[in-house]
Parts: structure tokens; sequence; C-alpha cells
């Protein structure tokens, strides 16, 4: 199994470093939305490609799924691999951070979260860095002239949190959320969002705090996709020490009934994601 994963994530940091390099090229939006709604850039559509090719060609590998696509590709396989390849591309017009986001199951999706074997991420800050979280471990890694180095080898979740970032418009929070977002601020946590999910929480794995995209007035499941973002994030939290959840249960003990279903998704440090789940009772 080792081995199998270690290939996926190899191919995954090539590409970053390909994908990188191409971004300024493709900034322009496409004609087209993704399944579910979201406007596509050039790049968007540029990473999807790249990765279900190279993704595929991993024997071991089954099936290919993304959030830039309507249905899965492939078949049978031992693995099965979903990707968000390029978390936060909205941010590429105004030079902020975006990211790559995987997850590797034993089911093909749609797929339960108990079926995860692994998850991780890529940002593209002002370095390229990866997360990587299997057999119980986090690891991060500098991305450069297409190595990996390690950077962190057992990343865990700080347990004094500092930062906090809630997506969504303030006067569509239920008021429940709205009353916890006033416990955090009492708490003086520092509030860092910027629109890309790879980068808000790689600031509360860096420094302990939550990230949440919640239920709203007009969308009661929230914006993030479960299989594609919300399963990955939160495996990669929950290996870190931390804890996932939708307001009531973990993430991971979900299984979305369709490929790009939406879930409220909150991860963070497990003192403030029971105090969440307390307060929304």
């Amino acid at each position: 199994m080792t081995d199998t994963i270690d290939r996926i994530f190899d191919i995954v940091a090539d590409t970053a470093g390909d994908v990188r390099g191409i971004i300024s090229q493709r900034r322009s939006y496409e004609s087209g939305e993704n399944p579910t709604g979201d406007r596509q850039l050039a790049a968007d559509i540029y990473a999807d490609e790249l990765l279900e090719e190279r993704l595929l060609g991993v024997d071991a590998v089954g099936s290919y799924a993304s959030e830039e696509r309507d249905g899965v590709v492939g078949a049978d396989g031992r693995y099965h691999v979903i990707c968000d390849p390029l978390d936060g591309s909205s941010n590429l017009k105004s030079n902020n951070p975006m990211g790559t986001i995987i997850g590797i199951y034993t089911e093909r999706p749609p797929a339960a979260g108990e079926s995860l074997v692994a998850a991780g991420y890529v940002l593209y800050g002002p370095i390229t860095t990866m997360v990587e979280a299997v057999d119980g471990t986090v690891t991060e890694y500098l991305l450069e002239d297409a190595t990996r180095e390690v950077l962190t080898a057992d990343l865990t979740l700080p347990s004094d949190p500092t930062v906090y970032g809630f997506g969504g418009r303030v006067p569509d929070w239920p008021p429940q959320f709205d009353d916890y977002v006033g416990q955090i601020e009492t708490n003086r946590l520092k509030l860092r969002y910027g629109g890309a999910m790879v980068a808000d929480v790689n600031q509360v794995l860096t420094y302990g705090g939550i990230f949440g995209y919640p239920m709203l007035s007009d969308q009661p499941s929230g914006k993030l996709r479960l299989q594609f973002e919300g399963h990955p994030i939160a495996f990669v939290l929950s290996t870190a020490g931390g804890r996932s959840s939708d307001g009531q249960q973990s993430l991971l003990e979900k299984t979305p009934a369709q490929l790009h279903e939406r879930s409220p998704v909150f991860v963070g440090n497990s003192s403030l994601i029971s105090q969440l789940e307390a307060t929304l009772d």
C-alpha cells in the first residue's frame, strides 16, 4: 500500500510544479462552469486534465474524480483518487494563495469518509508546500525542482489555538452560528480568511484554531463539497490531532449520496469543535 500511495503523492507533487509554472498564463475564464456552478478558469481545466492522465496511469488506481467534472472516470482498482485540482482558483486574478486537494479512497466515489486511507494538499504560497496524511502521521514537504524535501516530519495541531476563519456572508449565518462566532472572538482568536480553503486550513494547522464554511440561510448545506474538500481536509486535521464536524457529527462519518454533495465543514482543535457542536445543538 505504501509504495502506491507514495507514487500517487509523487505524481501530485510533480504536477504541482507544472501547474505553478503555467498558472500565470491561464488566468482567463472559460465559457463553461463546473458541476456545482462555479466559473472555470483555464488553469482549473489544465490542472484537472494533467492529474487525470497521470493518476490513472498508476496501475492500482481504478478511478479519478474531481470537482471540475460531472462524473467518475475509470472503474475497478484498489484505490480511487479524488481531487480539487485548483482550490481557490478565483484568487488567481488577485494573486492570492491557491492549492490542490487530494483524497485516496478504497471505494469508488461517491465514497464514505471511512474508506479514506490517505489525503493531503498542495499550497501555492510564497513557496510551494505539500501536506500529506498517511499511516497516522502528517508530513509537510517543500516542493522544489521536482523534489520533495521534508520540512516537518510529524506535524501536529498546536494545542493553544490562535486563528479562525469562517466563510459565507455574515447576514446569512444562522443565529446559533453567529453566537458561536461571538464566543470565538471573546477568546481573542485572530481572524484569518483568504478565500482558498487550503490556505486558510494551513493557517489553522500551523497556529491552531478553527476553519469553517457554515450552513447558510439560503444554502443549508453550505458551499463546500463533502467528497472533494470536506473529507480530505477532515482526514488531514484529524490525523494531526484535531477534529472535524458538520455541526453535528464528524465529516469522516458521512457518506455522500451524490458525487458533488455539499456539507457544512468545520475543522480544527478538538476543544473548538466540541464548543461549536454544543452551541449548534
